[in-house]
């Protein structure tokens, strides 16, 4: 529907441009870079589908619906963005965004082809191949100096990105529910579970912080948690109290992930995962694909009474399999990305002039010293 499509549109563009504004000068660069590469990804991602047409991979699909799975596509691309923000000049992006698309289609189309899973489930994979494709390619970007000023936000860049996440936060029952079956279910299901994964982003916040406030790096990425964990069972959900707790888990996994992670996985693996894309997206998409394996299982087990237990193992071989596909074809190829983003041609960016917009923009001195 046209509407459902400019709910996404506008998450995509608007909520997520303002959501990568973490970093104090580099707010030009997240907003008009995430803009660009969408209008740019969206464009080539059509041209993709339609060549995986030609070559009698996929079905022909209407115009519109195909639009649509290009902008979810790219939501792959702009998860990646935020883990190598600052890193990476917008040549290496652009690099990034056409190479990223491609191993996604093929990701896809192994899932489609091998797996059997349905299309839009395979879309949904979109928020695990992201974060783990972007973990990889800035594992291969050299490490800025430690306590560097400009990787730093503030309370104007914090604002700005709560904006963002808040569209995001809004517009995403119509992201999960763009492409399902039963879209009224997925609707439902998405906001129970983002409204009880915010309720437990404030309470988890205010309880790990020392003095008892709440922590807008832990608001920022939490409340989002419960759409990725319930985005690949949105639709077949039949309890909303599953859903409610998916986004209770999602968030837990998210604050804890973020106070685990940065202090022990970040450092030891030399990562500068500048927004924090394994936590806010990459830990609940594992979440969300362990619980799409139970939940069948429970299912299936409820509906068969475990008559069948050679149909129950082929379903949760496909949910496992088609997870462990995917994870590890976005860490492969996302390594791959990396070394190819780092050659000589594409003229990378020196450590010293990361996390800066002068580099690329005119910028008045006043926005500088603010």
């Amino acid at each position: 529907h046209p509407a459902d499509f400019q709910d996404v549109n506008h998450m995509v563009i608007f909520g997520f441009g303002f959501f990568l504004m973490v970093l104090r000068r580099y707010g030009f660069s997240s907003t008009g870079f995430n803009f660009l590469l969408i209008v740019l990804g969206v464009q080539y991602s059509v041209l993709v589908e339609d060549f995986s047409v030609f070559l009698g991979v996929q079905e022909d699909e209407a115009g519109m619906r195909s639009v649509a799975k290009a902008v979810v596509s790219m939501t792959a691309v702009v998860i990646s963005t935020g883990a190598v923000l600052g890193k990476a000049n917008p040549v290496q992006l652009i690099v990034m965004t056409l190479v990223e698309l491609i191993f996604f289609s093929i990701s896809r189309c192994i899932n489609r082809t091998f797996l059997q899973v349905p299309e839009h489930l395979s879309l949904m994979h979109v928020h695990l191949f992201g974060a783990y494709f972007g973990l990889a390619v800035t594992s291969r970007f050299p490490e800025p100096p430690s306590g560097l000023d400009k990787s730093r936000s503030t309370p104007k860049s914090d604002l700005f990105s709560m904006l963002g996440t808040v569209f995001v936060w809004v517009f995403w029952p119509s992201f999960n529910s763009l492409l399902a079956d039963s879209k009224q279910e997925a609707v439902l299901n998405t906001y129970l579970a983002l409204a009880v994964s915010a309720v437990a982003a404030f309470m988890l916040s205010a309880l790990t912080s020392k003095d008892g406030k709440f922590r807008m790096a832990h608001i920022h990425s939490a409340v989002l948690a419960g759409g990725v964990t319930v985005s690949y069972t949105a639709d077949t959900i039949q309890h909303p109290w599953i859903a409610m707790i998916l986004g209770l888990l999602g968030s837990v996994i998210t604050i804890l992930g973020s106070h685990c992670l940065q202090r022990c996985f970040n450092l030891a693996l030399k990562l500068q995962d500048t927004s924090g894309v394994h936590f806010t997206f990459g830990l609940p998409a594992v979440l969300g694909a362990v619980a799409c394996v139970v939940l069948c299982v429970v299912e299936e087990g409820i509906v068969e009474q475990w008559n069948d237990l050679s149909s129950l193992g082929y379903l949760v071989f496909v949910d496992i399999g088609a997870f462990c596909q995917t994870i590890s074809t976005a860490l492969v190829t996302g390594l791959i990305t990396g070394l190819i983003l780092n050659i000589k041609l594409l003229k990378a960016v020196h450590v010293s002039k990361y996390f800066d917009d002068q580099l690329y923009w005119e910028v008045s001195l006043k926005l500088i010293s603010d």
